[in-house]
């Protein structure tokens, strides 16, 4: 008897962890992120499937997306009063759900939302369908964020200023420089308002360097790209190409400056853009 009552004791102390572990999980209430948006600007978020269906738990707050052909992305704008909730149905079924807020002036306008974040799925997903999904159309969701951010940025219409050069009908332009999660875009454009096609050899960013003393020199140091969307290998007669390159953060002193260099296969219409280090030093 005293064996029974000593092993029930050692199952007990076994397994009572275990239990108190379960039980502490299954009370643990989900913390929502908090998104804020204003009546003056739009608040942008970018899913990761397009949206079938967004819907705000108070009137004033107000989420638009394409209810006509599923996009990406939707825009939420805020009125003052308390705050709401915003739920959010992707394409495939995955639910992402956020208090939303007023606030007067806000320090973020674009949410990119990962796929972890979603709370759950409205019908449950089989393991077989997984499982049958090919590696090779998975994209990996660091060049899909920027595929998506690129993107934004080829709409946006912002310029940081006049960053321009042309040479025979051929129009060299930054648009713009952006900041974003220790990187820097350069939103760029091509022009070709001659008669020809211009075939596009390369187009680098280089760093370049004014030595001083007696002897002046100039050193450039080639900036490898992180990722390049939308790069076009041809530019036809009367066409205007916009494309994006993504680089690691950088930053400039006085003494140099960022050169961008335009290359034609087979041509001579070759560019040379330089960029102050004041654009550099002071992205978007």
């Amino acid at each position: 008897m005293r064996a029974t009552i000593l092993i029930f004791a050692i199952l007990i102390s076994a397994f009572a962890p275990r239990l108190c572990s379960a039980q502490a999980t299954a009370q643990t209430t989900t913390v929502l992120d908090t998104i804020y948006a204003n009546d003056t600007k739009n608040v942008a978020l970018f899913f990761p499937e397009p949206i079938r269906q967004g819907i705000t738990g108070s009137d004033n707050f107000v989420f638009t997306y394409n209810r006509e052909k599923e996009q990406y992305f939707g825009l939420l704008q805020a009125k003052p009063g308390k705050e709401s909730n915003l739920l959010v149905v992707n394409r495939n079924g995955s639910i992402f759900s956020y208090i939303v807020r007023y606030k007067k002036q806000l320090s973020k306008l674009n949410y990119f939302i990962p796929l972890s974040s979603s709370i759950g799925n409205e019908k449950p997903i089989k393991v077989d369908s997984i499982l049958a999904e090919s590696s090779e159309e998975r994209v990996d969701n660091r060049t899909y964020y920027y595929q998506k951010f690129c993107s934004y940025l080829l709409n946006r219409n912002q310029r940081i200023g006049r960053i321009k050069k042309r040479t025979q009908g051929i129009v060299l332009t930054v648009e713009n420089v952006v900041f974003d999660k220790e990187e820097l875009y350069f939103v760029i454009q091509i022009e070709n308002n001659s008669t020809l096609d211009y075939d596009l050899n390369f187009l680098n960013l280089s760093i370049e360097t004014r030595q001083k003393g007696k002897r002046k020199s100039l050193q450039r140091l080639y900036q490898e790209p992180t990722y390049k969307h939308n790069l076009p290998s041809k530019i036809a007669e009367s066409e205007t190409v916009r494309f994006v390159y993504v680089l690691p953060k950088f930053s400039l002193s006085n003494d140099r400056r960022a050169i961008l260099e335009l290359n034609e296969k087979d041509g001579e219409r070759n560019i040379e853009l330089k960029i102050s280090h004041r654009y550099i030093n002071n992205p978007n």
